[in-house]
């Protein structure tokens, strides 16, 4: 074989090389950009859920939303009846592939993850959905969680008003420990301070530790409770004791 005929296999052999590096880089820049996902955590509302997609996605703000009102009502979203096409506490908390995704597919998913989770706990009431997000939105650990369903439920069952300050956050849309007087007199169904009984949906989507607090709460007497402070919530039946404590939570926000 002459030199020049080496040298020119040589040349093919370089540039076929080179040509199957760029295709196998290019299939690799193409298999991570397809496997591109969304982690949508547990206690998100669904807001945030929205915004979210509308990120992801690179969709204008509200793309999202307007999706989910025209999923829900066309009945692509298989919500409860109760929900009336509202998906609060349906956008289960998972982490989402993003190929070849829409805003409705992923809210599709959403759903569908959710009605599976659902089935597979025994949790057919919409009304302890909206439980278990209110025992997501107030506490921190399975213990607490399952008090403040309790809690709840002594409430309800005595006709009390629930009084949580979890939902009037969810009307103000925002998210604080610090509720005022004027607060609990806002005009809202989510007011739980002014409306007996739960609110009218969902204040977002509870994860599996809260769903389980509101399918079977523990027994107990309590009506109250307040965090007084980082993992330290207490519980109690009597109320001249909760107001002690109520007082040193304001005390230690004073002091912060």
């Amino acid at each position: 074989m002459t030199t020049m005929r080496k040298l020119w296999l040589v040349g093919v052999a370089l540039v076929c090389a080179l040509a199957v590096t760029a295709a196998l880089v290019l299939l690799l820049k193409r298999h991570g950009e397809e496997n591109r996902t969304l982690e949508i955590p547990e206690g998100w509302r669904a807001a945030q859920v929205y915004d979210a997609v509308d990120r992801a996605l690179d969709k204008p703000e509200g793309t999202t939303e307007r999706a989910a009102e025209r999923a829900a009502k066309k009945g692509v979203l298989k919500l409860p009846a109760e929900a009336k096409g509202n998906p609060e506490g349906y956008l289960a908390s998972a982490t989402y592939s993003l190929e070849d995704r829409t805003p409705t597919s992923l809210l599709t998913a959403m759903v569908n993850t959710a009605d599976k989770r659902l089935a597979r706990d025994g949790i057919t009431r919409y009304s302890t959905v909206t439980v278990a997000s209110i025992a997501q939105a107030e506490a921190d650990t399975p213990e607490d969680m399952g008090k403040v369903a309790r809690v709840v439920a002594n409430r309800r069952a005595q006709g009390m008003p629930l009084q949580m300050d979890s939902t009037i956050n969810y009307a103000l849309k925002r998210s604080t420990l610090n509720t005022t007087i004027e607060d609990t007199r806002i005009n809202s169904p989510y007011n739980t301070y002014r409306h007996k009984g739960l609110p009218p949906s969902p204040i977002n989507t509870p994860g599996l530790h809260a769903r389980r607090a509101a399918a079977d709460p523990p027994p107990g007497d309590w009506l109250y409770f307040v965090t007084v402070g980082p993992g330290d919530t207490r519980f109690t039946d009597d109320y001249e004791q909760h107001k002690k404590w109520v007082a040193e939570f304001n005390e230690n926000q004073r002091n912060q």
